[in-house]
């Protein structure tokens, strides 16, 4: 019986319900349900009666349930006031970015942190905003270079540090490559890439949003993840795309970036970036960047633009 048993069985026994409960974990369903039935193995009983339509703990399951959250709530503890102990000037600096961040912003602020405090060491983990999340609250990571997180994440401070805009990546023969900027309405009917909606969520909300102000509907003719991949593509004359303004640093040879004009009142929420940690504790060398961050010009933050709520069910 494993801490990650413990915390994917009490997810379901708090929502009794394997979807929500997967969602809160950042997991797939299945990946959830196996670890379930791998510590009811383990035990030798039932913990969960699953029917068709809903989900209820056994009474095993309910006396673990609250043995479950004091185990997990003690293993919290005993890692902050370990982290805690290590945290101290000459440590090492956890910082979690997505590619934005790794790509456009980080690359400055960590030359300035590493002028500033030589003796902190600096690790840097690129991964995308649901996956930094769950890092930072495990306590992983110090710092989560993210998305504006859609709704409030509890226990967890954010700060808005500036909006991206969309740039469209087109080849270079292509009949728009010769102007200087675009409008929306000029890529409606075009063949798009687009990141999908299950694994970049951002990526994928900002471009939808943008032809939505519009009332269009963008015609996708691929999807794929990663930014490289999709500007390659382009190259290779599949379609166009839509990208955060730091991807017109790619060079890839047949492709140009050309600025993309915002309708007037829109803002793209889901390419804003922000700087995320865990609230409420001790880490000397994440207050000293942070603190950094501050006395930066370049990087105080400006008024966050309304972030969408999600619609309950």
């Amino acid at each position: 019986m494993d801490l990650k048993q413990l915390r994917c069985f009490l997810a379901v026994a708090e929502e009794l319900h394997f979807g929500r409960a997967a969602a809160r974990l950042n997991m797939l369903p299945t990946a959830l349900g196996r670890q379930v039935r791998l510590l009811e193995e383990e035990l030798g009983t039932p913990l969960l009666r699953r029917t068709t339509r809903q989900v209820a703990t056994t009474a095993a399951g309910a006396v673990l349930a609250e043995e479950a959250r004091a185990i997990l709530e003690r293993a919290a503890t005993a890692a902050r006031m370990v982290r805690a102990m290590a945290q101290v000037p000459g440590g090492t600096l956890r910082i979690g970015a997505i590619d934005s961040a790794a790509a456009g912003l980080l690359p400055d602020l960590l030359a300035g942190f590493r002028a500033r405090h030589p003796e902190i060491a600096v690790r840097l983990v690129e991964a995308k905003s649901a996956e930094i999340v769950p890092m930072l609250r495990s306590g992983r990571l110090d710092l989560g270079f993210i998305r504006p997180p859609q709704l409030p994440e509890p226990g967890l401070a954010f700060r808005w540090l500036l909006q991206e805009r969309p740039v469209a990546a087109l080849p270079r023969r292509h009949p728009l490559a010769g102007r200087r900027r675009l409008r929306p309405a000029e890529l409606a009917g075009l063949p798009l890439i687009l990141p999908p909606r299950r694994t970049r969520p951002h990526s994928h909300g900002g471009v939808m949003r943008l032809f939505a102000s519009l009332g269009l509907s963008p015609h996708v003719v691929q999807e794929a993840e990663e930014k490289q991949t999709i500007v390659n593509l382009v190259a290779a004359g599949i379609g166009i795309a839509l990208l955060p303004e730091w991807a017109a640093r790619m060079r890839v040879p047949g492709v140009v970036f050309r600025p993309v004009e915002l309708p007037e009142g829109l803002d793209l929420p889901e390419w804003g970036l922000g700087v995320a940690w865990e609230d409420g504790t001790s880490c000397t060398a994440r207050d000293l960047f942070l603190a950094m961050l501050d006395a930066a010009p370049e990087a105080q933050p400006g008024p966050a633009p309304p972030v969408p709520r999600r619609r309950a069910g």
